[in-house]
């Protein structure tokens, strides 16, 4: 019975390895979203430390790739000292990703109030250029989101833009592509317009990626405690016991 435990301790190991070298890959991709979107969105955020989440999680996958590593090497070869090793960098990974769920969870409260804060600057600093970067991010906004203004097409009325084009129009990016025809942004036919504000939809978004990466964090932390459970079985069992064999025939004791 303790020598079919050993062996299934052991072959879910080389399994979690396994899975924690895909962990890796796409808690890098997970870091890297955020700070691509971030990115997009940068001109909406006054705290820049909404980012550390995402790079802690990239070097949480930069660690799980190491665990994977050392991991299946320490199982294979039943090295007292690489298994240690394994549950001690698992464990600092396990820590680390709790990190990200609570600072996920405080930036996440934060994100409604960093953005009313910011966007009304943003809007009143655009001037339909494309080598203004308030532009950009506006234009950029508008047409990805399908929104209009701040709270609606309205708000145009009140940006510096507005009054000195006197054209009685909001930016193109307004328009409503499902609605067809020539849509020149004139406020006369705003049913061609978006009916949504972006404000809204912005701070709907970024909380979105938050708690997208809160639980691909909490997903592979619960995997990661079966890992250093399944370690801590081999390493009790090789302490009481050296002579059980190896999961590989042949294999060599460290």
């Amino acid at each position: 019975m303790g020598q079919c435990g050993i062996t299934s301790s052991k072959t879910v190991l080389v399994f979690l390895n396994l899975i924690f070298w895909a962990a890796a890959g796409i808690l890098c991709y997970a870091g890297a979203y955020v700070f691509i979107t971030y990115d997009d969105y940068d001109h909406f955020f006054e705290d820049v430390y909404t980012l550390v989440p995402a790079v802690v999680i990239m070097a949480a996958g930069a660690l799980l790739f190491l665990i994977g590593l050392i991991g299946c090497c320490a199982t294979v070869r039943e090295s007292h000292c690489g298994l240690k090793t394994f549950v001690l960098i698992l464990l600092l990974v396990f820590l680390t990703e709790v990190a990200v769920v609570v600072l996920g969870y405080i930036y996440r409260a934060k994100v409604e109030d960093d953005v009313n804060g910011s966007i009304h600057k943003v809007y009143e600093e655009y001037n339909g250029t494309n080598s203004n970067a308030q532009s950009r991010a506006i234009d950029y906004i508008q047409k990805q989101l399908q929104c209009c203004g701040i709270r609606n097409y309205s708000d145009w009325r009140d940006t510096r833009w507005f009054e000195t084009s006197k054209n009685n129009s909001v930016p193109i990016s307004c328009c409503n592509v499902e609605v067809g025809g020539l849509c020149t942004g004139s406020l006369t036919r705003h049913e061609e317009l978006y009916q949504e504000g972006c404000e809204a939809l912005v701070v709907k978004k970024l909380k979105e990626i938050m708690m997208y990466v809160i639980w691909i964090a909490l997903t592979f932390a619960a995997i990661q405690i079966l890992g250093m459970l399944s370690a801590c079985v081999v390493l009790c069992r090789r302490r009481n016991d050296p002579a059980y064999q190896l999961l590989i025939t042949g294999g060599t004791y460290a």
